[in-house]
């Protein structure tokens, strides 16, 4: 199972949305919460004049309200949206009410040992109990599984331990949802994270940046190349 989809995340800048599109990736991401990666709604809608139609352009929100992600989708011009943190069936109802069409994306943490312990049970056990209360999963949606440290996820640059992941990754995929592949990811261990685990897709920001919040085209290009030759 070759790799469908790659998202470049926690873009800054038109020039380097721009060279992911052109290089060959399915969507681009955008991070609204607090981060050094963080952007504008307004900053996204003057990126996304000069992207390709096909191109999805992702909203990154956490803990966030219908309200707020609604109007930042609006005014950004985004076509999904990436949720960590706690949303139900009624909160996705009203979002995909308010703007039909929009992909939504919801985000299942898995625990890496870190600085503090993870809460809660194993990282399997909490990661199936987080996708068993995620509402919106069905055949054909797509859900994304990042690595936490903490109480910390996303842009971390660290992975979670992928052997113990298969399990979790095969029972979603026979269910038929697309199941996305995150957590440090880099051009060097993208084609083994993909043989592992056989994600749909996978989605990386710093695994692909010479500083925060700007890529490193040359990283961008490998990363690319070896996730659609894994």
């Amino acid at each position: 199972m070759s790799i469908q989809w790659i998202k470049i995340c926690a873009n800054t800048c038109a020039e380097d949305a721009l060279q992911a599109a052109e290089l060959g990736a399915d969507a681009v991401g955008f991070v609204f919460a607090p981060s050094v990666r963080q952007v504008t709604p307004q900053q996204v809608r003057e990126i996304a004049r000069v992207l390709p139609a096909e191109v999805e352009r992702i909203g990154v929100f956490v803990e966030a309200g219908v309200e707020e992600v609604a109007a930042v989708a609006e005014t950004a011009g985004l076509t999904g949206v990436q949720l960590h943190g706690s949303f139900d069936a009624r909160w996705t109802a009203e979002l995909e009410q308010r703007m039909p069409g929009l992909a939504v994306i919801p985000v299942v943490h898995w625990a890496v040992p870190g600085v503090e312990a993870a809460e809660g049970d194993e990282p399997m056990r909490q990661a199936m109990h987080a996708l068993n209360h995620v509402a919106c999963v069905a055949p054909g949606q797509r859900v994304l599984v990042d690595a936490k440290v903490g109480r910390v996820s996303g842009g971390l640059g660290v992975s979670f331990d992928w052997g113990s992941a298969q399990g979790v990754f095969a029972a979603q995929r026979k269910q038929g949802v697309r199941m996305v592949l995150a957590g440090g990811l880099q051009p060097e261990n993208v084609a083994e994270a993909a043989r592992t685990l056989r994600p749909w897709g996978v989605d990386v920001a710093s695994g692909v940046e010479r500083e925060p919040g700007r890529k490193d085209f040359g990283k961008l290009r490998e990363f690319i190349e070896h996730a659609r030759g894994a």
